[in-house]
């Protein structure tokens, strides 16, 4: 491991110090993942966006880079559970200040008692590997200050009936305060930001809401159960993790952002 005697340098904690730097997106070609690499790239980041689906990717790109007037934004395909695919990206990236990892599904509800090895393993190697599997690629590139941002999301605190395999999205959790005490002696910094439901294609796929007036009224329903009124928007989840990447001072935190759902 290497280490290093100064301090993590001392810079602007506001979004605007993450200009000219570089951040991968891993799962950036839709919802909160794109939404933070246009912001990214609107901040005069240099942005890498992955995804599996090429076509999705190369539209993503496009809206990222016409956010970032001239930022430079690469889209390189891949599944994020696929250990080349995810080497390659970075070797692609380059030098890299920031990691945003927002792939990975959740599997339905499944009784205990119904639940297989198979199924397990796919939500582990989707969830935990795939975390584990982008820090191990990318801090060898990263430079003192960098950061890394993984996901996870309110059935951690609050799960329902048959949501055991909630397991592997909680092991983000306790995977992030591990890399955060590891990554110190770099000068890197590792955090999660814990989502509640917002209004993503992932969401209106649990939803059975599609991308039409009928899927935004029942959005629209959904988000009536809520506190404030209304699901949260891909901009207001994105929002958490550039605050994450941009104070040098943030590091194994849980930062959890779901317009108080879990009240």
């Amino acid at each position: 491991m290497a280490t290093t005697e100064a301090p993590i340098p001392v810079r602007s904690p506001l979004p605007q110090g993450l200009a000219g730097q570089t951040a991968v997106v891993i799962g950036g070609s839709s919802g909160i993942g794109l939404a933070a690499g246009a912001m990214l790239a609107s901040l005069g980041a240099r942005v890498v966006l992955t995804g599996r689906d090429k076509a999705r990717l190369d539209a993503a790109v496009e809206r990222a880079r016409a956010a970032g007037s001239g930022a430079e934004v690469l889209g390189v395909a891949g599944d994020a559970a696929d250990d080349t695919a995810i080497e390659e990206t970075f070797d692609r990236a380059g030098t890299v200040d920031h990691v945003l990892l927002t792939a990975g599904s959740m599997a339905g509800p499944t009784p205990i008692t119904e639940l297989t090895r198979d199924a397990a393993s796919e939500a582990f190697e989707g969830r935990v590997w795939a975390a584990l599997a982008a820090a191990r690629a990318a801090v060898p590139r990263m430079r003192a200050g960098g950061s890394i941002t993984l996901t996870s999301g309110g059935l951690v605190s609050r799960p329902r009936p048959g949501m055991t395999l909630i397991a592997t999205v909680g092991g983000i959790e306790t995977l992030t305060r591990a890399l955060a005490v590891e990554l110190a002696p770099r000068r890197l910094r590792a955090n999660t930001v814990r989502y509640g439901m917002f209004d993503t294609p992932l969401a209106r796929g649990a939803l059975g809401a599609g991308a039409d007036p009928a899927g935004d009224e029942a959005v629209a329903k959904a988000g009536l159960q809520m506190p404030l009124g209304r699901l949260g928007t891909p901009d207001e989840a994105a929002s958490a993790v550039l605050f994450l990447m941009a104070n040098p001072y943030m590091t194994g935190e849980i930062l959890t952002i779901d317009g108080g759902q879990g009240l």
